[in-house]
């Protein structure tokens, strides 16, 4: 036994290592008194007595990544020598890398060993425990061991011991995700990823031990999918993906109130409803169970009319020689709402014919022939008398008013115009204010009728009631002297004159010139449009009584007062919305569209007074963040400026409202409202709207459609026409949102789409726009498309979220909640007119104010005097009172006002705006008229 492991160590040990080992043995074995006996300069250079070797730096455990060797290193002082043994046998001292140096502070030697080890030498052994190895270090008193350092061949196996699985779990439920990471040395280290994204700690349990995701209460946001990462000094491994969907059950709203009941009289129905929005199921939730809407039975009480009981009987004849009679109302009485009784409830009746005495007794005697006759002759001589007296005072009062008025015409009552142009029979003489109509009279309502119609006209039969006498000439007694009634002007086939002798031609009268003229025209637009996109276009003759133009559903409209044309001539007039290249006015100038570019014609009308165009526009005029102008397109394309909205001119006038804008024009040609970002606080309103519609070539797909436009309607029609051609469906209310003009993109994405029932191909979550794509998208509108396939056709239902945002500013969401498999086509919910195809109406008809009113105001307020009682009163209480010298400019300043109201409030039937105006100037005549009669009185 000890030859064999004599001969292990010389196998280690040749030559003078094996020498230099014995004799460090002999040594270690020597008493400490043989030891003494040395020189003293040798004990001194290999440390003091009793120190033995003590390790500095000792080897520590390692892996072996692939192929590459390690390095194991040992460091000690005071020694002699220090060796490496490795699973128990002494490494060979040419594998050694040895290092002496001697410390400066104390003089001691330090010895520093290194060895290599390789993946072949661990491989190759087999034995019970992990290969290893340690540091044995001599000195001259004896040896020292260091601690064992494993050395491991590193490695991570591909395959996961447990994938987590998908799955699906309620609002505030509990999500549990295994995860077995593969087997590795070291031991791998996991962590978790959501949506490839490091996963936050809030409200998650991550147990260490197994590896379990643990989120106790489920949100919305952990929808998602999980992945477990496992990874080591060698390699990082990923498991297969966990899908996990947080659902939402739907939830019933409240239930509304009842409706009233369906019928005035009788039993009728009453209905309330509730929606499953409370919460709206998402990702897959159940539906509500039940009924949406509840019906019940109702029963409305019927107005009953009273009726007059029997006259009672006659009373005694009273001192007064009457008598008396009464009845009353109750046979029925009036109840629920039901009219009263007309007539008097009491009649009074003398009871002696007439014959009663100064004294009031009565006489029984026959008076005699003579007092008869002069009775009569007094009786006719008095009354002669009293119209004589009448007379003079008529007079004398009429002299006093026009010598005492300070207006040619009456001012028109205000009762007139807000009881919707009713026919009235007014007192002749009026005491408190004679310059105002009685504003407390009933009108008579059995003759009412009342028309609006701002963007879409009505049908014929309206249009034959509003051609009445009694509704065109409101005002029969009261005619404004020089001014003749017309009729309403009604364009016959071939009319007789034309300007300038232009002849009829009705075969389709080219947009951009006059009926038989062929000359070349500045602002001849282009006719030829794309197929998809619709011609919007109106034309009409109109003649010396006006009318006015509308191009349906698009916002635009003109009106074209009375007087306007000349008198026997007739001008077929167009307008269309010319559809802009590029948004860009200029290139030099940081200039966009803020409106359609409108065309009206032809080039060569001829006006009197101007007429009045209304625009939409898409701009947020709140603040001081925009320049808009008018502008005019001249020669070669180019725009020049008409003016600015917020200065005065002469030459035009623009009343700009939040969302459109009323212009005074008498030149034809193409004009269009623009605008220049003076802050990036500057915003523009977008429309948002989705569509959807099956995909016809796939029974499962169906697609999204998101458009983004300006907020006009001329835009948003061109989408909903763009829709119903290719049989898309509305899925949500369009909505409406600033697009500011910061620089920052749009981005389009859409969110919380069941994953277990429905995918997107593409995988395309989000889409984006450039900025200057949707700030300079000048009506055309931008659509970005999401592809969805279920996958069964069991999945009928589809709910999502669409968001539409701008970076680093406003969100809008659109929520999508639809039935795939619905053959009916949902309505598009433009405007409660949007097949309208009348585009115009001419004469009296077209206008809110009756003629002879009109002409009464126009005469009234044309008249200037000292106090400024004119158009400029007018104007200020009409709330027109900017570029106020545009006005002084016309002929007929209040004509014009007038024209603009008239555009300004075509959406609204009544004209209660018009009429409040008139009574507050009538306060102020009959005020100021009391100051001046008690000047009068005080010099009298």
């Amino acid at each position: 036994m000890g030859r064999e492991k004599r001969t292990s160590v010389m196998g280690h040990f040749s030559g003078g290592c094996y020498l230099t080992f014995a004799i460090l043995v002999l040594l270690g074995s020597q008493a400490p008194s043989t030891l003494a006996r040395g020189s003293r300069g040798e004990a001194l250079q290999h440390g003091q007595s009793g120190t033995l070797p003590h390790f500095m730096e000792e080897p520590v455990d390692a892996y072996i990544v692939k192929s590459n060797p390690i390095k194991l290193r040992c460091q000690a002082r005071p020694a002699l020598q220090i060796f490496f043994k490795c699973n128990g046998e002494w490494v060979h001292q040419s594998q050694h890398m040895s290092q002496e140096h001697t410390d400066l502070g104390t003089g001691l030697k330090i010895r520093e060993v290194m060895i290599n080890v390789s993946r072949q030498q661990v491989e190759d052994f087999h034995g019970p425990e992990d290969y290893w190895c340690l540091c044995v270090a001599w000195s001259h008193l004896g040896t020292s061991k260091s601690r064992k350092a494993t050395v491991r061949i590193a490695y991570l196996r591909k395959n996961f011991e447990q994938d987590p699985q998908g799955t699906e779990v309620p609002l505030n439920g509990m999500i549990v995700l295994h995860c077995r990471p593969p087997e590795g040395v070291p031991l791998a280290e996991v962590e978790w990823l959501k949506n490839e994204e490091p996963l936050s700690t809030d409200n998650v349990i991550n147990t260490k031990g197994d590896h379990n995701l643990i989120i106790s209460e489920a949100r919305l946001s952990d929808s998602g999918n999980y992945t477990c990462v496992a990874s080591n000094i060698v390699a990082k491994r990923r498991s297969a993906t966990a899908t996990v969907v947080v659902y939402v059950n739907g939830g019933w709203s409240s239930w509304t109130d009842w409706s009233p009941c369906n019928v005035r009289c009788g039993r009728g129905v009453q209905k309330r409803s509730r929606s499953c929005t409370n919460p709206a199921p998402l990702n897959g939730g159940a539906f509500c169970e039940g009924m949406s809407v509840q019906k019940s039975t109702c029963n409305t009480l019927c107005p009953v009319d009273g009726s007059w009981g029997e006259w009672s009987e006659w009373s005694v004849c009273s001192a007064d020689c009457e008598r008396q009679r009464s009845r009353e109302c109750t046979a029925p009485e009036p109840k629920h709402g039901g009219r009263l009784c007309d007539g008097v409830a009491l009649a009074t009746d003398n009871c002696t014919g007439g014959l009663c005495t100064q004294n009031r007794k009565l006489l029984h005697d026959a008076k005699p022939q003579g007092v008869e006759n002069s009775s009569d002759v007094a009786l006719y001589s008095g009354l002669a008398a009293g119209a004589v007296t009448v007379v003079l005072l008529i007079i004398a009062v009429t002299l006093y008013r026009r010598s005492q008025s300070e207006y040619g015409v009456d001012v028109i009552d205000s009762s007139a115009l807000t009881g919707g142009f009713q026919s009235f029979s007014f007192k002749t003489s009026r005491q408190a204010n004679p310059l105002l109509i009685n504003s407390s009279m009933q009108p008579d309502l059995t003759v009412s009728r009342t028309y609006t119609s701002p963007m879409c006209f009505q049908d014929s039969i309206d249009k034959e009631l509003m051609a009445e006498h009694s509704l065109l000439d409101p005002l029969p007694d009261l005619k404004v002297k020089g001014v003749a009634e017309r009729a309403d002007y009604h364009v016959v086939s071939h009319p007789q004159t034309f300007p300038r002798g232009l002849a009829p031609d009705y075969r389709g009268v080219a947009v951009g010139t006059t009926l038989g003229r062929r000359s070349r025209n500045l602002f001849t637009p282009q006719v030829s449009l794309t197929p998809s996109r619709p011609l919007h276009k109106a034309t009409a003759v109109f003649g010396h009584a006006g009318g006015r133009l509308v191009v349906p559903n698009t916002g635009i409209s003109l009106l074209v007062p009375h007087g306007g044309i000349a008198e026997e001539t007739t001008w077929e007039m167009y307008m269309i919305i010319n559809q802009q290249d590029s948004s860009v006015v200029s290139e030099d100038e940081p200039e966009i569209f803020l409106s359609p570019a409108v065309t009206y014609g032809p080039p060569g009308l001829d006006l009197s007074c101007p007429i009045a165009m209304t625009v939409a526009h898409c701009a947020e005029v709140t603040g001081d963040n925009w320049a808009i102008r008018l502008k005019k397109q001249v020669q070669d394309n180019m725009w020049e400026e008409v003016m600015s909205v917020d200065e005065e001119s002469t030459s035009c006038y623009c009343l700009l409202e939040a969302h459109r804008c009323h212009m005074l024009l008498k030149h034809p040609g193409r004009y269009a409202l623009v605008g220049e970002p003076l802050t990036q606080e500057a915003a523009k309103r977008l429309r948002l709207a989705v569509f959807g519609s099956p995909d016809t070539s796939n029974s499962l797909g169906f697609s999204l459609r998101v458009y983004c436009v300006d907020d006009t309607p001329h835009a948003f029609q061109e989408v909903a026409v763009g829709e119903r051609s290719r049989g898309g469906r509305l899925l949500e209310e369009p909505k409406a949102m600033l697009f500011r003009g910061n620089s920052f993109s749009l981005q389009v994405s859409i969110q919380d789409i069941p994953q277990l029932l429905w995918s997107i191909k593409p995988f395309t979550t989000c889409q984006e726009f450039s900025f200057s794509q949707v700030w300079a998208s000048n009506q055309h509108p931008l659509q970005c498309a999401f592809f969805l396939e279920r996958y069964s056709h069991s999945s009928s239902q589809l709910s999502c979220k669409i968001s539409v945002r701008q970076v680093k500013s406003e969100e809008q969401i659109l929520q999508v909640y639809t039935s795939v498999v619905e053959n009916e086509k949902g309505v598009l919910p433009f405007s409660s007119q949007s097949d309208c195809t009348i585009t115009s109406q001419t004469g009296s008809r077209a206008f809110k104010i009756p003629l002879s009113i009109r002409q009464r105001i126009s005469a009234t307020f044309d008249t200037t005097n000292a106090k400024g009682k004119d158009w400029q009163l007018l104007a200020q209480k009409l709330h027109i009172d900017r570029n106020l010298c545009y006005f002084a400019c016309q002929e007929s300043p209040s004509s014009v006002i007038l024209s603009l109201w008239e555009a300004q409030h075509q959406d609204s039937g009544d004209l209660d705006s018009l009429a409040s105006a008139l009574e507050d100037i009538g306060k102020v005549q009959s005020s100021r008229r009391e100051e001046q009669d008690s000047e009068f009185a005080q010099l009298g």
